[in-house]
């Protein structure tokens, strides 16, 4: 791995994750590691472009018709590639249909890009999300087998104990804090071979003595009258939190902080 390079341009693909949820501005948009980690290699690289095509709720099959020939023909440096996590979460899942997308998406992108750059993603403990960690974990062995076949880059955030961390998770229990997305964008940056700005990303926070048992229930409740029900519903309806919303960066141009 080269250290300290100069990559000119970064495209990403994917869902939420990448999108940037939870990590809200000011003025109603998402940032998330994505942008955060383009800023870094903006600050490095004149003329750095960025393009971020990820969308909300997107699964996988979405991400491959609608995404990936895109970020291919933009011929970026970097390519990051997150997506399928949301197929594991539907009620019924065909793990071989997922396999072979995601194939197909790493087929489609490695050569048009320096970099190919995968993830094994972030999961907090909780109930939820324990039914369907075997999915997950199945996902992320066909991460690292392509990652192998295809000379891509995996960063293991799934095995980041920083990450499990409730703290680190938005109420919704889905998408991570902006403490939570920077740390994920200095895991990808130190992947890429870039000195550390913070070594110990991986490492917990200090702990903290746990909500008592009503603060618990309040916040359960208020999860699953806000959020859960929601969530459920849409996957019982086969709707999606990103129908029709556009990629919040869909072209590949010289990086503007959202922020500014």
């Amino acid at each position: 791995m080269q250290t300290n390079p100069t990559h000119t341009s970064l495209v990403a693909v994917g869902d939420s994750f990448t999108e940037g949820m939870s990590d809200l501005l000011p003025d109603g948009t998402y940032r998330g590691w994505a942008d955060l980690l383009a800023g870094r290699m903006a600050a490095r690289t004149p003329g750095f472009r960025y393009a971020n095509l990820a969308v909300r709720g997107k699964l996988i099959g979405q991400i491959v018709d609608e995404q990936v020939p895109v970020a291919a023909a933009m011929g970026a440096d970097v390519i990051t590639l997150v997506g399928g996590l949301n197929d594991t979460l539907r009620p019924k899942c065909d793990m071989v249909r997922v396999r072979d997308l995601l194939t197909e998406a790493v087929e489609r992108l490695a050569p048009f890009c320096k970099q190919l750059v995968l993830m094994r993603s972030p999961g907090r403990q909780g109930p939820v999300l324990q039914r369907f960690r075997p999915r997950m974990e199945e996902l992320f062995a066909v991460v690292d087998e392509l990652a192998a076949r295809h000379g891509a880059l995996v960063v293991d955030l799934y095995g980041a104990p920083s990450l499990s961390d409730p703290r680190m998770w938005d109420m919704d229990r889905l998408h991570l804090t902006a403490e939570g997305h920077r740390r994920v964008a200095e895991a990808v940056w130190q992947g890429l071979g870039y000195d550390p700005e913070d070594a110990d990303w991986h490492t917990p926070m200090p702990a903290t003595l746990p909500p008592g048992w009503v603060m618990r229930r309040v916040a359960d409740a208020r999860f699953a009258r806000q959020h859960l029900l929601p969530w459920i519903g849409r996957r019982l309806t086969g709707r999606s939190s990103g129908d029709g919303l556009p990629p919040k960066r869909p072209d590949l141009l010289p990086y503007e902080d959202p922020a500014e």
